[in-house]
Order: structure tokens, then C-alpha cells, then sequence
């Protein structure tokens, strides 16, 4: 009886994203209109004419492109201040707290009933449908799900608001019945990042556990120490394991790693694209890697073509312009009072019929020091090749620029952390250099001859450096990740002062 009416349920999600896949421009218009209804009524929309807006031309030449930084004033007059109405019409008492990649203080995102119940719930409802239509044979729900969440424990700051992790917020607003299905809040909650595996450690080896759910390296660490806890393999300590619903950070690199912890053809991995900001992407089908965007969430995306990321007042286009194969740098106005807000990512369409996309970096994470324009999604891709074609395996990276020197070319320094090192570095740099030579013609042409851009470097680092590393900078756990490509030194710098390494 259970599964007949879960199936009936995920089937019922499905319907509503098929609802929107028949009318991605209808539904994108009706989201407009409701964002626009709502932030009339606020001091931004005060201040940026809402009354006057009739059309998303409008709404475009009135309301500038927004980075964190201009929308801090208006936060501090929520956080700081107490005002409501300032953002979004509604009351405002969650702020998720996200540091992203490439800043060092945190940035606290507005949360809203509406962005969670109709945003990120509604998504999560997406992600199941659409996984359901793809494995109607699934049965994941019938035991525990094994959710390794943040490492930011709810905080009060006054006047009943919080933060947190989108990951604790999502979790502690969840229905009662949800959370009897998943990871106890009382363990996932856990400010300490060692104590909270432990102790998920302890929980999950005596559950049937048949689903995890989180950030694909930060998963790999618990699942590790599983295995070394309990001195048994996964597949045999939980016979129903099914699903992993993963998202965060590139989950290519960490396959083949995750293939040999759980041995099964029985396992599934299925990507979402969520963030503190919102819930943006879902793995489409069995038969594809690619995203399907969620178009009925209470998200207005707009969209930047590459050549105006770093303009100062760039034009933006809507989904009905977006071509396949080009880059785009996502903007969103959501129902948390995010407006014509840079989210930071990069993403290429695959296919408009319907919206099916990849991620492909960050707009602050690349290397362009010498013209080669290189991105993560080059460095992931070079990576993966790389290894199969040297038995090698990685587990974390990280790779910045090696300026001019007197009598030396420029290059990329690439600081390693491997699983299984390469039996020849020398064969392993010559092979990643062959491989991003492959995937980026701008790095191609700047390497030839060693004029601008030499041979890369690549260095060693041991087992559990980054971890440390980012433990020191108070981000292990949850959404932070490792940053994978810096158009300057700051990070490979602070690296090498950590571990006592030479530069």
C-alpha cells in the first residue's frame, strides 16, 4: 500500500513539471508578474519604480544588475534594523548564510515562506518526480535517507530571525513526517564538523539506509570513515542502498571513487543545482547527465552572454533568447527578495525543447591571466581524462597562475590532492596539458611555443591537506568547497603557509 501511494505521489510531482516543460514562456511570465506584485510593496520596489513597471523591458532598464554587495544596505535595514517590507512584502526571519567559493566572509541570503515552500520544497518535489519517471521501480523511500547537511548551527539574532545553512533551515522547517525519514535534525544540526560525523557515522550503520543526500566530497569523507569504522563495505552494510542526490560541486571527479566505495550496478547518482539563493536544476533523466531548469519556482532568470559578465551595467537576456552551446552567467529574481541578483555560476544550454543545461564554473572562478580564458569546467573535464588515461585518481584540486619571471614564461601551478597518485607526475602534466590543449583553444594557442604560457605545474599535496585547510578557515562541511581555479595567488599562497610549503 505505501509504495503504491508514494509512486502515485511522485507521480503526481512529475505532472507539474511536464506543466511547465509545455510552457516554459507562460510560466517564466506568470512568475514575473507575481514578483513584481509582490516587491511593489517594499522600499525597493519604491525606489526602483515598481508601479511603472508593465513589461520585463521595464523591469529591465529600471533595475540595475545587482552583485552581493548592493543588496547589503538593504539587508543591514532588515538584519540590523528590523525593518520589514524592504525586500519582499512578507516577513522576513530566515537568512541563509553562504560563504560561496571565492569570498571570505559569509553573506547572509534572505529566506522567505514563499522561496522555501514554493522555491526550494517545491523543487525537492521536482527532484523525486523526476527520478521516479526515470526508476518507477524505486523503493528508496521505504527506508532512511542519509543527509550530511552544513556546519552553520541555527542562530537567533533578534526578533525571532535566524541563521544558518540553507541545509539547517531547509531541515528544520521541514514537515514532522519528512524528517522521520531522514538523518535526526538533533545529529545533522551539529556545529562541530567531527563530532557530527561521528556521531552520523554511528547513527547510519545501524539503519536501513537506502538514500544519501548532500555535497559529493563532503559525503565522500563520512562514507569513508563508515568504512573504516565498521570494516565492512557499503553494499553489504545496507542491502537496499539505491540513491545518491547529489549537488554542490562537479560530481565527475569523485565518481570513480564513489564507484569503487559502493561496487553495485544497483546504485544511482542524480545531480541537482541548488544553492542558498534557491533551486535551480534537476538531473533530467536516466539517460543524461544534463539539468533540466525549474521554471515554476518563483524564479525570473535572466541570463548574461559572456561578453558582459564584467561590464558595469550589463544586458541581460531571458530564456527565450538563450541559444545551445553558448556560456551564461545566471541572474535570478526570486520570492526572497533577490532582484536581478549575480548568482556567480556559468552554464551552457544543451537543449531550449526543453530547457536542458550543464554548469560550468563560476564567474569569479577561472584563470584568464594571460589571455587563455580557462574555466572549471575545462579543468574538470582535463582532469577526468587525465586519470583515465594514467590510472591516476583525485580527490581535490586547486590551480592558480605562476607570473612572468624574468627569463621564464608564465604558467598554472596545480596544487593535487590524490586518492591514487600517478606512477609519473612528468606523464601525468604532460597529459593534463594535452587535454586542456583539447578543450580550450584560447589555452592552446597561448601555449604554443612557451611564449606567454609554459608547461603547467603540478604539485603533490597529501591526504587530507585540504581538508585541514579549509577546517583552519572555519568552512569544512555543508555547501563550502574547495576552490578550483583563482585568477590570482590569494588561495595557493594561503595553501602553502598552512602546510609550511615552499612557493
Amino acid at each position: 500500500m505505501i509504495k503504491q501511494i508514494t509512486r502515485a505521489v511522485f507521480k503526481s510531482y512529475y505532472k507539474s513539471v511536464e506543466k511547465f516543460m509545455d510552457d516554459p514562456m507562460g510560466t517564466q511570465a506568470q512568475n514575473f508578474a507575481n514578483l513584481i506584485e509582490h516587491g511593489r510593496n517594499t522600499l525597493f520596489g519604491s525606489e526602483n519604480q515598481f508601479d511603472n513597471i508593465r513589461s520585463i523591458a521595464d523591469f529591465q532598464q529600471k533595475v540595475p544588475v545587482a552583485a552581493y554587495e548592493n543588496l547589503r544596505p538593504y539587508l543591514d535595514k532588515i538584519i540590523v534594523n528590523k525593518q520589514q517590507n524592504v525586500l519582499w512584502d512578507s516577513p522576513v526571519k530566515w537568512f541563509a548564510m553562504s560563504s560561496g567559493t571565492t569570498e571570505d566572509k559569509s553573506k547572509y541570503i534572505p529566506v522567505t515562506q514563499e522561496s522555501l515552500e514554493n522555491c526550494h520544497y517545491r523543487s525537492g518535489y521536482h527532484m523525486l518526480g523526476l527520478y521516479a519517471n526515470s526508476y518507477p521501480d524505486t523503493e528508496f523511500f521505504l527506508g532512511k535517507t542519509l543527509v550530511l547537511g552544513g556546519s552553520q548551527q541555527i542562530n537567533n539574532i533578534g526578533d525571532s530571525t535566524f541563521t544558518g545553512d540553507i541545509s539547517a533551515i531547509l531541515m528544520k522547517n521541514l514537515p514532522f513526517i519528512v524528517k522521520l525519514a531522514r538523518t535526526p535534525e538533533e545529529i545533522a544540526l551539529l556545529p562541530d564538523w567531527e563530532e557530527k560525523l561521528q556521531k552520523l557515522s554511528d547513527y547510519a550503520v545501524k539503519e536501513d539506509i537506502r538514500a544519501f543526500l548532500g555535497v559529493p566530497s563532503w559525503m565522500l569523507v563520512l562514507l569513508k570513515k563508515i568504512v573504516t569504522d565498521t570494516g565492512r563495505s557499503l553494499p553489504d552494510l545496507w542491502k537496499n542502498l539505491e540513491v545518491f542526490f547529489h549537488g554542490g560541486v562537479s560530481f565527475n571527479p569523485f565518481r570513480e571513487q564513489y564507484e569503487k566505495l559502493i561496487p553495485s550496478e544497483k546504485m544511482r547518482y542524480w545531480e541537482t543545482y541548488n544553492a542558498s539563493e534557491g533551486f535551480f536544476g534537476v538531473q533530467y533523466s536516466s539517460k543524461s547527465k544534463d539539468l533540466l531548469l525549474l521554471l515554476d519556482n518563483e524564479i525570473f532568470y535572466e541570463f548574461l552572454p559572456v561578453g558582459e559578465w564584467d561590464k558595469e551595467n550589463p544586458q541581460a537576456i531571458t530564456l527565450a533568447d538563450v541559444e545551445v552551446g553558448k556560456q551564461y552567467a545566471l541572474v535570478i529574481s526570486t520570492s526572497g527578495g533577490l532582484w536581478r541578483y549575480k548568482v556567480g555560476d556559468t552554464i551552457e544550454f544543451t537543449s531550449t525543447n526543453p530547457h536542458l543545461f550543464r554548469i560550468t564554473g563560476r564567474t569569479k572562478q577561472f584563470i584568464n591571466a594571460f589571455g587563455e580564458e580557462l574555466i572549471v569546467d575545462n579543468a574538470d573535464r582535463a582532469l577526468e581524462e587525465t586519470c583515465k588515461i594514467t590510472g591516476a585518481k583525485v580527490n581535490e584540486y586547486t590551480a592558480a597562475p605562476v607570473y612572468f619571471g624574468d627569463n621564464s614564461s608564465g604558467a598554472h601551478e596545480w596544487l593535487i590532492e590524490f586518492e591514487t597518485k600517478p606512477t609519473d607526475l612528468k606523464q601525468f602534466t604532460i597529459v593534463l596539458d594535452e587535454n586542456l590543449k583539447r578543450l580550450n583553444s584560447d589555452y592552446e594557442a597561448k601555449r604554443s611555443y612557451n611564449l606567454s604560457l609554459g608547461e603547467p605545474i603540478v604539485r603533490i599535496l597529501e591526504p587530507g591537506d585540504f581538508y585541514k585547510w579549509m577546517k583552519s578557515r572555519e568552512k569544512s562541511g555543508g555547501q563550502n568547497k574547495v576552490p578550483k581555479l583563482s585568477n590570482d595567488r590569494k588561495y595557493v599562497e594561503n595553501i602553502f603557509t598552512f602546510l609550511g610549503l615552499k612557493s
